[in-house]
């Protein structure tokens, strides 16, 4: 058996240590996520859907706080949350071998401490585990959406469409099947983009952060044993919806279904895949020559090639979004199933939450720099527009078509179709013997590959 001549001793966790990148080489970039998607923001998450429960059950009457008891210092808890309450947690959590329960016996010891101490047992009441983590995970989940991913894939849209706005009249040579096809614009190419962006970004809003709040298999056995005369549902409905701003499922097992956030999940990966789509297309206009690259002074591009500025963020974006997806591919597909009334295979599952998230984020932070060292090579989109003028053909046969011209198609497919080179004089002397009117030359001939745009868009 071989056995390693390295052998290292336990090392601390820090960036250099971490076996993930996201929480290693990456970790600067991503340290914005790390209160929704930490051990820490998890707990912290639990700690003020139990405060809230707590503080709902009293405003409902079903018992009363002490008095002196204040509901700014309960929250004061989760709001001042520390490490080393966190740290506190994870040290209940060793004897009880059981995450939540630990979050319920600290927020025992901070009442007693704020002087309510006969209060404790109406924490956590009534309540099964995944009522908390149904809702602390929606909870943390939807936030991290709204206050960190979302605004800065808005940026970045927003940004693509000042670029387009910027390049609107700059003509392109279109490629289709990778061959020279009717010109365009620079802008309206990007505008592609930016229209399938905001289009997914708009589903993606209408599907609902749902949480499951209802007891041990959903039915609010304990609750409706102990206050029989309470409405229940009403009772969770309103809690849910008001008090965290979710959407309480209203028939569950002991665990939220989790469709809507698979759905979430598959409107990311749609994201995901229009930016990859981006993201080789820009590497492609890259190698095109179509963009130049700013360079830095002491950057290297290549170890052996000193000439390279290679589109690394472009390609760095695209590697994140992959792994975002293959992610959240199983994510989506893993959930929604339980066996029976409630497996655990959901729990391990759903700690990889943030991760996929964080891939997307960083692929955002490649994609901001990228952008921001392209320079436009206006002469290179000029020349490839001057050595095809094949193009034009489409134009040309479509008027001779309005004019009732034999078999223009035909003519101009025997003209260009094949040919290595079709310049603007092959195009002209092509005018010239057609059997037209002097006018319609004329109209024929001032048509070029930098003018045969299509409709000027409104940008």
């Amino acid at each position: 058996m071989f056995i390693s001549p390295f052998i290292f001793a336990p090392m601390e966790l820090t960036a250099l240590t971490a076996i993930s990148p996201v929480d290693g080489r990456y970790r600067a970039q991503l340290a914005s996520l790390s209160p929704y998607f930490s051990e820490f923001g998890l707990i912290r998450y639990r700690v003020r859907v139990e405060v809230e429960y707590f503080l709902f059950l009293a405003e409902k009457k079903i018992f009363k706080l002490p008095d002196g008891v204040k509901a700014a210092k309960l929250r004061d808890i989760y709001e001042q949350f520390t490490e080393a309450d966190a740290a506190q947690i994870k040290t209940i959590e060793r004897t009880t071998n059981h995450d939540v329960k630990a979050v319920e016996y600290f927020l025992k010891e901070k009442l007693r401490a704020l002087g309510a101490g006969d209060s404790v047992e109406w924490v956590h009441f009534g309540l099964t585990s995944q009522d908390v983590n149904n809702t602390a995970v929606p909870l943390l989940w939807k936030e991290a959406l709204e206050e960190a991913f979302l605004p800065a894939l808005e940026n970045m849209v927003l940004r693509l469409q000042k670029m387009a706005k910027e390049w609107q009249g700059i003509p392109m040579l279109a490629k289709t099947h990778g061959q020279p096809a009717s010109p365009t614009t620079l802008g309206k190419e990007w505008m592609v983009f930016v229209e399938r962006l905001r289009g997914q970004i708009a589903q993606l809003s209408h599907v609902p952060f749902a949480a499951k709040f209802g007891g041990a298999t959903g039915n609010f056995n304990a609750h409706y044993v102990a206050f029989p005369e309470v409405d229940w549902i009403k009772f969770a409905n309103d809690f849910v919806d008001r008090k965290l701003g979710l959407e309480r499922m209203q028939y569950t097992t002991q665990i939220e279904h989790y469709d809507n956030i698979a759905a979430q999940f598959d409107g990311l990966k749609r994201i995901n895949t229009i930016l990859i789509d981006f993201c080789r297309d820009v590497w492609t206009y890259i190698s095109m020559e179509y963009f130049k690259q700013q360079t830095k002074k002491d950057e290297v591009g290549s170890s052996a090639m000193p000439h390279k500025v290679n589109p690394i963020d472009f390609e760095n974006a695209e590697g994140n979004l992959g792994i975002a997806n293959a992610l959240y591919e199983h994510l989506a597909a893993k959930l929604p199933i339980s066996r029976l009334q409630r497996d655990l295979t959901d729990s391990t599952v759903l700690r990889n939450l943030g991760v996929p998230l964080a891939h997307s984020f960083l692929a955002l932070r490649s994609l901001e720099k990228g952008l921001g060292k392209l320079l436009l090579n206006k002469e290179k989109l000029h020349a490839d527009l001057e050595q095809n003028w094949a193009v034009v053909a489409e134009a040309i046969q479509t008027i001779l078509r309005r004019e009732n011209y034999p078999q223009p198609y035909e003519a101009l497919k025997a003209l260009t179709r094949g040919k290595s080179s079709i310049g603007k004089r092959d195009i002209h002397e092509f005018i010239d013997d057609l059997k037209v009117s002097a006018k319609l030359k004329k109209e024929l001939k001032s048509i070029s590959p930098q003018n045969y745009l299509g409709v000027p868009f409104k940008l």
